[in-house]
């Protein structure tokens, strides 16, 4: 059998490379074959095989796995050489053991329990189907014998233990929490009677509020929710007061959903709990407040941005999920690609200029800003930031948040950055004339200055800098790339093609040119060279058990303008965006609409969410 894969319903679905039949026999006979662990010679073997990698990069992962004692796959995986799926598959072969994607795969909860949660999470291992006396076990390391033995001296069942990846593992763990919900549910409808009774008690007010926010019913509560959040890959939490009752919202890819109602007199006790977590002012109900907490989920740890606003009916809570220990984006994960990706590669190789990334709240900015950041942030430059708030910490970044209460603002603090012998430097958002013209002058005195600002379009930056009073020929000297970006939710699996009409396309031929995208599509070999917009499959969601709505996670929509010369001519002579705009497209630039058409052919979105997102510039 050549370089067997299996799918979830244990089919071969993938070849790695006939050669491998003579490479078995002898990998067979090696004894570090029986400790079920796949050596570095072994794992570069098959891949110089399979073509999975290229030869160059499987050279430079070995010298890094060496210098930084690390494996070769772990080096390919952070550079993102090779798919988590793919290394499993073929370590898999290589020890034996049939792989198994349980991605998209729902597991009967009878079956998800035969193994208890906390030993599952521990231990990366999950049952996910029962076949008479046998029970297949999806697991991350092979050499976890012992547990195999628990499980088998538990349920009295023959183990069939098979190989996964870590990402199959997360979403499958999830299920535990899903197959729960109505359990949180109960525990929730029980402490809030305990905590109803205990409020109509206790006086709001002092010491009072802390026994409140410290009350054991009120901490599970609070528990569940955050935990939700994180399962349900939430990016904010929203606790709103009405008059009868407390909404709780949970931001999820970018709308706002109900997760459920709770009386109203649980909202001081639950508005005190987050407080007590973010160290904040218990018994200050007139001013906003903003803080920070972090709690611990499964294997990761989690920050939380919390802002507390009084409204009529008490106080609004609003926190911002941000997982610390993700691993980092790529430009490519983010969105980029084409002439778009070339040109922000262009411009953060320069030692000297201007990044600008513009958008509406809320649009992926900051996120993009850091990962820039993280493909600049070698041990030969010195990189600092002034942000309000600081989202995520970065190894080897000099952080600085910004304190307006006490006069640290975004222009005091580049002034202080910039006698920190800094190389790189981040401002977190262009605000005033003031910080414009320090941020300026930094990008003048030999530094790469990143930076966001508020604008519609990459276009409409330029004269918002002109309105901020900065000089016509200094920016010009300065702005290497404009970035403007929007984000659109992504389909899941379950997703259905169709063709446009012909009514259709007479409409998308009214924002654009079809005939231009067709030909950035085929010269970047999205499509075929004799396709055309009437035989364009694209994509309508199709919700399902797993997805409520057919959508899961978001992409970026991105524009990206360079200034070239005849760009920079325009701005001097005080040009309007639609004229910037007009003139970047001639040498190139893709729009966020256009991205979005051509994310919607491949099917990564749809037309609906591609227009949702830019109709405002239409």
């Amino acid at each position: 059998m050549d370089y067997f894969q299996y799918n979830k319903n244990g089919k071969n679905t993938q070849h790695f490379g006939s050669k491998m039949k003579n490479v078995i026999i002898i990998i067979l006979s090696i004894p570090s074959f029986k400790k079920m662990r796949v050596s570095d010679k072994q794992l570069k073997t098959f891949l110089l095989d399979s073509n999975l990698v290229a030869a160059p990069d499987i050279e430079r992962a070995q010298e890094k796995a060496e210098k930084e004692n690390k494996s070769i796959g772990e080096i390919l995986l952070e550079e993102s050489k090779i798919s988590g799926e793919d290394l499993a598959r073929l370590e898999a072969y290589i020890l034996g053991i049939p792989f198994i994607s349980l991605q998209g795969q729902i597991i009967e909860p009878e079956i998800l329990r035969l193994i208890p949660e906390p030993i599952a999470r521990a231990n990366n291992v999950i049952a996910f189907r029962k076949s008479g006396d046998s029970l297949e076990v999806a697991m991350l390391d092979p050499e976890n014998l012992e547990t195999i033995q628990f499980i088998k001296k538990k349920n009295n069942l023959k183990i069939l233990p098979r190989l996964t990846d870590k990402n199959s593992m997360k979403e499958a763990l999830a299920q535990y929490q899903k197959s729960l919900k109505s359990e949180f549910k109960e525990l929730i409808n029980q402490d809030a009677e305990k905590i109803m009774k205990m409020a109509e008690k206790e006086e709001a007010s002092g010491e009072d509020l802390k026994k409140l926010g410290e009350n054991l019913p009120v901490i599970r509560i609070m528990d569940t929710l955050l935990k939700h959040a994180v399962i349900q890959r939430a990016s904010d939490i929203h606790i709103e007061p009405a008059e009868k009752e407390v909404i709780i919202r949970y931001r999820l890819d970018g709308l706002l959903h109900d997760a459920m109602a709770l009386p109203k007199a649980l909202a001081p006790s639950l508005i005190t709990r987050v407080k007590i977590l973010a160290n904040l002012k218990l018994d200050e109900h007139r001013l906003p407040q903003d803080g920070r907490f972090r709690f611990d989920f499964s294997e990761s740890k989690v920050s939380v941005r919390v802002s507390v606003l009084p409204v009529y009916d008490g106080e609004k809570v609003v926190m911002r999920i941000l997982p610390e220990n993700s691993k980092g984006f790529t430009l490519e994960k983010l969105g980029f690609s084409g002439i778009g990706l070339e040109r922000i590669h262009r411009a953060i190789r320069k030692p000297v200029g201007m990044i600008l990334a513009t958008g509406p709240t809320g649009s992926g900015k900051t996120t993009t800003l850091y990962t820039i950041l993280d493909i600049l942030n070698t041990p030969d430059v010195n990189i600092s930031t002034i942000e309000d708030p600081i989202e995520y910490r970065i190894p080897r970044v000099n952080q600085s948040q910004v304190k307006p209460d006490i006069g640290y603002t975004f222009a005091n603090g580049l002034r202080s950055l910039l006698r920190q012998d800094p190389d790189i430097i981040m401002v977190g958002e262009i605000r005033d004339n003031e910080t414009a013209g320090l941020a300026i002058n930094a990008a003048l005195t030999g530094h790469l200055v990143l930076s966001t600002l508020h604008t519609n379009s990459a276009a409409g930056a330029l004269p918002r800098l002109l309105d901020m009073k900065a000089e016509p020929f200094l920016i010009v000297s300065t702005v290497n790339v404009i970035i403007a970006q929007r984000l659109v939710r992504t389909l899941y699996k379950s997703k259905e093609p169709y063709k446009l009409s012909a009514g259709q396309l007479k409409e998308l031929a009214k924002e654009t040119n079809l005939d231009y995208l067709l030909e950035i599509m085929r010269r970047e070999k999205i499509i075929g060279p004799r396709d055309n917009w009437q035989n364009l499959n694209f994509y309508q969601a199709v919700p399902n058990k797993d997805c409520q709505d057919g959508y899961q996670g978001r992409i970026g929509l991105h524009e990206v303008l360079m200034m070239s010369e005849t760009i920079k001519n325009l701005v001097m002579a005080n040009a309007t965006s639609d004229d910037l705009e007009r003139q970047a497209r001639k040498e190139g630039m893709v729009t966020m609409f256009e991205d979005g058409l051509i994310k919607a052919v491949q099917g990564i979105t749809t037309i609906e969410e591609v227009l949702r997102v830019t109709k405002e510039e239409k």
